[in-house]
């Protein structure tokens, strides 16, 4: 769950973060009656859950107060990567010394969390990422220790920051180490963190991203969900409790099991076809599920085809056959369905399935190869 930058900005400060002063505006007098509360300059803020707002014109620096009012109300009736512009964060504007890159995130293939900082931060930090890597500075953390405060020191050497301003810095660094662990965050990142011409720090943005597992601690957070910056099936997937991503392809995944929906959709490649989605019904799916599962593929008007691929263990292959038939009861088919059932009663839900007319495969490939062929229009 990806936090806004306002939200975000609210959760840094309570941390002892310095952050520029400003508000939230939904309409363009809000946001000029902002700037003339707190002074110009001003940076007017597209709030979307996106990044590159800057490139594609939703980040504004303005001087005058008429700037405030045209830049506002361009800014909120624009779209960014699709996503309508509905709040503005205006902040105080600052005069920079210094950009720095600082932010922790989880790395999954050490599985610890890693702090990283730069130099230069600033929208340009994928850029110097790709041509120089040897600015980006990454040192990594013990989960059971925390972050350590002459890690943290080391960083700002190593990032050539003034010796002056290493202990705010390293004040910084341990405070949003402890957001990242006090929230369940995989991603907590300042870019950029700046010093002003007086020589302060300031979080100039601020991302927050929480683990969507972790919800069940972090309850507070359900009430920040932006559910308009989600597509539809993902908030219906949601209400039950379904894993679920839409992708580009045109095939519908339905698979008991992160690790068996990957190896789906990977064979689904190796056969030439394009998965439409990531979707793990779970362990232990009853036939109310499965049936919610499977008009949630199908809402998807690129799918041509439907794989489903139940390996019952928890989940028995008669309740994914209920849920099924419950889901062609309430909706069209329109598109072929090849059924894969193997394990716990899976004779039983083929034995249920038989009449309806599904396609059914013994095998992975076998059924990858059916549904591919069949999004393709060709026959079997």
């Amino acid at each position: 769950m990806r936090l806004h930058e306002y939200q975000a900005k609210l959760i840094f400060s309570k941390h002892g973060i310095p952050i520029p002063q400003g508000r939230l505006a939904s309409t363009p007098g809000e946001a000029k009656q902002i700037a003339e509360e707190i002074g110009l300059p001003v940076v007017l803020k597209a709030q979307v859950l996106s990044g590159g707002r800057g490139k594609a014109g939703g980040v504004r620096l303005v001087k005058t107060m008429q700037e405030v009012q045209v830049e506002a109300s361009r800014i909120l009736s624009s779209q960014i990567k699709d996503f309508p512009v509905r709040k503005l964060l205006v902040d105080k504007g600052v005069e920079i010394r210094q950009e720095i890159y600082l932010g922790i995130v989880s790395d999954r293939s050490k599985g610890q969390p890693v702090i990283i900082a730069c130099g230069d931060g600033g929208i340009d930090i994928e850029i110097i990422a790709s041509r120089t890597p040897e600015r980006i500075i990454k040192t990594w953390i013990d989960p059971l220790i925390g972050l350590r405060s002459y890690q943290a020191r080391e960083l700002a050497n190593e990032i050539d920051l003034q010796k002056e301003y290493w202990k705010e810095f390293q004040q910084i660094a341990m405070s949003l180490w402890q957001i990242f662990q006090t929230y369940d965050a995989t991603m907590a990142e300042i870019n950029p963190l700046v010093i002003n011409n007086e020589g302060k720090f300031l979080a100039l943005d601020a991302k927050l991203s929480i683990d969507d597992n972790a919800l069940m601690r972090q309850r507070d957070f359900l009430e920040l969900r932006d559910l308009s910056a989600e597509s539809p099936e993902e908030a219906e997937a949601r209400k039950f409790d379904l894993s679920y991503v839409k992708l580009n392809g045109n095939i519908g995944c339905l698979v008991n099991g992160a690790g068996l929906a990957m190896a789906t959709m990977d064979t689904i490649k190796k056969c030439g076809g394009e998965p439409a989605n990531f979707l793990d019904i779970g362990g232990g799916a009853n036939s109310e599920k499965v049936s919610a599962a499977l008009m949630i593929i199908l809402s998807d008007p690129k799918v041509r085809s439907v794989l489903i691929n139940i390996f019952g263990g928890i989940t028995r292959c008669d309740e994914v056959a209920r849920g099924i038939l419950i889901a062609l009861q309430e909706v069209y088919m329109r598109v072929p369905l090849i059924v894969r059932l193997v394990g716990t009663n899976a004779e039983e839900g083929i034995e249920i399935l038989k009449g309806q007319d599904q396609i059914t495969a013994t095998t992975l490939l076998e059924a990858a190869q059916l549904a591919v062929t069949k999004a393709s229009g060709e026959e079997i």
